[in-house]
């Protein structure tokens, strides 16, 4: 998926490098272990419970 980074409202920085995210969940779940996504890339949107 890619991100307008001029538009996107969810975004974060990790190690000086900012990340931009479709969703609140998608930032959410980056930020609980970024180097899990970092090294193995998105999957697609996870199940979660809303």
């Amino acid at each position: 998926m890619s991100v307008d980074t001029e538009r996107a409202k969810y975004k974060t920085v990790y190690k000086g490098r900012i990340y931009y995210f479709c969703s609140k969940w998608c930032l959410e779940e980056f930020e609980k272990n970024p180097e899990y996504y970092l090294q193995s890339g998105p999957r697609g949107m996870p199940s979660h419970s809303m």
